[in-house]
């Protein structure tokens, strides 16, 4: 069967890489996942994601909280477990379930309601902006951040993600 929307593939197979080039890199540079600003916002990104996959599959949102995550091996897991929870899910999904709208809670006066395909496209799009922050916060403690922009992926031939082993 054909997919109705096979570029979401494209952007989730980005995401996934892009999300992992960060946490590789951050996790050879020491002061990146001690500071407090790059450990709130990779918290964000992977919340973000979450909220938006429990939306579109039909579920109340869990907005764990970043003092739940022991240490950045824990924040790191809970990123990886959504690209792992993401992938299966998309590929299921049915041209009939792109359309099918949902309810996004958070926007509340007026309410939000928008096909599965836009609130994926949402929760793809989303992280671009704060890996980007995460980039420039990465060159002020004197790392040099990855190149991550979607056009080298796909140039580099749409490489799997490479997730860093943090912790034990």
């Amino acid at each position: 069967m054909r997919r109705m929307h096979p570029w979401l593939d494209d952007l989730f197979g980005h995401q996934e890489w892009a999300d992992a080039e960060h946490w590789r890199v951050m996790s050879t540079r020491a002061p990146a996942l001690d500071d407090e600003v790059i450990r709130a916002r990779l918290h964000h990104i992977h919340l973000v994601q979450w909220a938006f996959l429990s939306v579109c599959r039909g579920e109340e949102p869990v907005f764990a909280r970043l003092d739940s995550f022991d240490d950045p091996a824990a924040l790191c897991a809970y990123g990886r477990s959504y690209h792992e929870a993401v992938r299966p899910w998309l590929a299921g999904l049915t041209p009939r379930q792109f359309d099918q709208p949902v309810s996004i809670p958070w926007f509340e006066d007026p309410p939000l309601r928008l096909p599965v395909s836009l609130a994926l496209t949402q929760a793809a799009m989303h992280s671009h902006h704060h890996r980007a922050q995460n980039a420039l916060r990465l060159r002020e403690l004197g790392a040099e951040p990855p190149t991550v922009d979607f056009i080298v992926w796909v140039w580099k031939a749409r490489p799997a993600p490479t997730w860093p082993r943090l912790g034990g």
